[in-house]
């Protein structure tokens, strides 16, 4: 069976919870107030079953002073029944709920005109063409107009076929998009425990799964599910759902929380969006504080212009009936991703002003300087957000990360794609020579370009620490990494390093990386020092001399003698030992020689027997049997060691 949210909106006393009652046979007004005031205060619930297609109604308050109400319940709408009564046509709360489904762009609707036994069949055709000219080019142009009268019965027939009509117009939902469910009531069950409803706006939701609550960060157990006062084992998008949940004191859970699966997306308390300021509403001013209402959500938000002041201004403002790219800055977090639909409304009074889209919800913390370059790339980002394809919104994404690279799971908290759509963008991106894949699973990317540069960032940053350094062999990647990417992501520098080697033009050992084409070239007074060492050990054989008495003696001075040191160590021609011992290799061979003719005598040996043998004292005994067992030439058992 088809799932369709049908949500009613118009003026108080319209006859708007009549009307469902009529239809449905289930009275939404839930709260003893809401009967005995005869308004609806809260948002109410039922259900109608029209052939495939099972109807859930939200029915909403029309008073002003509950249009908060109202705005929680109209979030997530297939189509919405807009009621006017007929014996007082247009009214102020009618046009700002009309107001309200234009800026969150719901898509499709009806009209009842309702009350229809209490005017005469002329004052219903003139309240009929008042209707037409008011929804005139907008959602509801060319909607059924039908007139009813929830006391008579007449029209209902006609009404319950119209929505039938739209119904199968409104596309099948996607529950395969990742679970969101906007609380809009919360209470607690006797027996049963915490429970929360609302209208599940993507994905589905199965029994004992985990979810997440934002803002407040908890993980929760669902223990329960039902589907319009049906308990079921999963429920899908589209539906009206309410979850039995476990991990969490009643009182915790409020309308305006979210739920999600664990661990895919993050709450935020500043967004960039392109706003729609309603042609009734004042100017708006950079600064102003308003309420803001996104699904079940109600927060206080500062508003920022991005614009500039109009030519001649010294302020930034917004005029009636235009549309700009605006941040706010939310006081307290809520979790919003791209593409979510807004309301603004003035703190006082309290009316509805304008609303939109939320574009970014990754915004940097500080506003970038008036006037300064960035501005204008942060609204051509926008832009893009707003009208590009995914290729581009994506290109974009990687250009605005510091990091230079981007990873699957923060893209997805930052779009709410799903990872073939990622995927499928990377592709083509990568195809066109864009963007380069480093890795597939998780999938992580870069902009090819700016591999580009930090591929010839790093080449010219080793040419000058060769033509600065002559004598080392190279750079340490952490070095590099510091001097010429200090904020790029390590897994980004390694993907540059590994193509650089790739191509040859790189040579990375270890933790150290050098040119290609970097040969150590030693000056003759070099030549020489290097020369003098060698001999110095070579010559010393097992009873060596100290490297400072060594290098003290050298034609050039401490520094590069040092250098010519490691050079000699790095070319196997010296083993340094311990910090202060260095060996010629012939020595240490001639050693093992020594202990391989031994060992044909017996496999153990002491250390006195090993200073016997050696006819070294134990300055130098003690640190080369230390140097043979981390070769594995010996193995220390107790005073003795066991030759291998």
């Amino acid at each position: 069976m088809k799932n369709v949210i049908v949500g009613t909106a118009g003026h108080i006393d319209h006859g708007k919870s009549a009307l469902v009652r009529s239809l449905t046979g289930t009275d939404p007004d839930r709260l003893e107030e809401e009967k005995r005031r005869g308004i609806t205060i809260d948002i109410g619930f039922a259900t109608l079953d029209l052939n495939s297609y099972r109807l859930g109604f939200v029915d909403v308050p029309g008073h002003e002073r509950f249009v908060k109400n109202m705005l929680a319940g109209i979030g997530g709408i297939d189509l919405v029944l807009f009621v006017v009564a007929a014996d007082e046509s247009i009214q102020p709360q009618t046009r700002e709920h009309f107001d309200i489904c234009r800026l969150l762009e719901v898509p499709r609707g009806i009209v009842a005109v309702t009350k229809a036994d209490l005017v005469e069949p002329e004052i219903m055709g003139l309240v009929k063409l008042e209707v037409e000219e008011f929804v005139a080019g907008s959602f509801l142009e060319g909607a059924p107009i039908v007139a009813v009268s929830s006391r008579t019965g007449e029209g209902l027939d006609h009404l319950k076929e119209e929505l039938r009509r739209v119904a199968e117009q409104v596309p099948a939902k996607d529950s395969s998009r990742y679970f969101r469910l906007p609380i809009d009531r919360a209470f607690v069950m006797k027996g049963f425990g915490p429970v929360v409803t609302g209208t599940l706006v993507s994905g589905m939701i199965r029994k004992e799964t985990e979810v997440e609550a934002h803002p407040l960060g908890k993980r929760l157990r669902v223990r329960g599910i039902q589907v319009h006062n049906q308990p079921v084992e999963a429920a899908y998008a589209g539906q009206r759902t309410a979850l039995n949940l476990a991990g969490i004191e009643g009182g915790e859970l409020i309308r305006g929380m979210t739920l999600t699966e664990s661990d895919r997306f993050q709450p935020t308390h500043r967004v960039d969006c392109l706003l729609h300021l309603l042609p009734s509403a004042p100017p708006l001013k950079d600064g102003t504080l308003v309420h803001f209402h996104s699904g079940t959500a109600e927060l206080v938000a500062k508003t920022i212009l991005l614009d500039e002041p109009a030519s001649g201004g010294s302020e930034r403002r917004l005029e009636p009936g235009q549309s700009a790219y605006v941040r706010f800055r939310l006081r307290n977090p809520a979790l919003l991703l791209m593409g979510d639909h807004f309301i603004i409304r003035q703190l006082s009074p309290i009316i509805t002003i304008g609303g939109g889209r939320v574009l970014d919800n990754w915004v940097p913390r500080r506003l970038v300087p008036a006037r300064s370059p960035s501005r204008e790339e942060s609204k051509k980002f926008l832009q893009v957000l707003e009208k590009g394809t995914r290729e581009e919104i994506l290109l974009h994404l990687l250009r605005r990360n510091t990091g230079g690279c981007v990873e699957e799971d923060d893209l997805i908290a930052h779009t709410g794609w799903l990872p073939e759509e990622f995927r499928q963008a990377a592709t083509l991106l990568q195809a066109a020579g864009k963007v380069a894949i480093l890795r597939e699973s998780p999938l992580r990317m870069a902009e090819s370009a700016v591999l580009d540069r930090m591929q010839s960032a790093a080449l010219h940053a080793l040419e000058g620490f060769h033509k600065q350094n002559p004598l080392l062999p190279g750079v340490s990647k952490e070095a590099l990494r510091s001097k010429i990417f200090p904020r790029a992501n390590p897994f980004l520098i390694e993907a540059v390093l590994k193509e650089l080697e790739e191509k040859k033009q790189i040579v990375a050992a270890g933790e150290t990386v050098h040119l290609q084409t970097h040969q150590i070239v030693l000056k003759e007074e070099e030549e020489q020092a290097k020369l003098q060492i060698t001999n110095a050990f070579e010559q010393a054989g097992l009873t060596v001399p100290s490297v400072k008495e060594v290098l003290g003696k050298l034609p050039v001075e401490r520094q590069r003698a040092e250098k010519i040191l490691r050079i000699l160590i790095r070319e196997n021609v010296l083993v340094k030992v311990s910090e202060e011992l260095v060996f010629h290799t012939g020595a240490l061979a001639k050693l093992r020689g020594l202990l391989a003719e031994y060992k044909a005598k017996s496999d153990r040996i002491t250390v006195a027997t090993f200073k016997d043998l050696t006819q070294i004292s134990r300055k130098y005994a003690i640190p080369l049997l230390e140097y043979l067992d981390r070769e594995r030439v010996t193995r220390r058992v107790g005073d003795e060691r066991i030759l291998l």
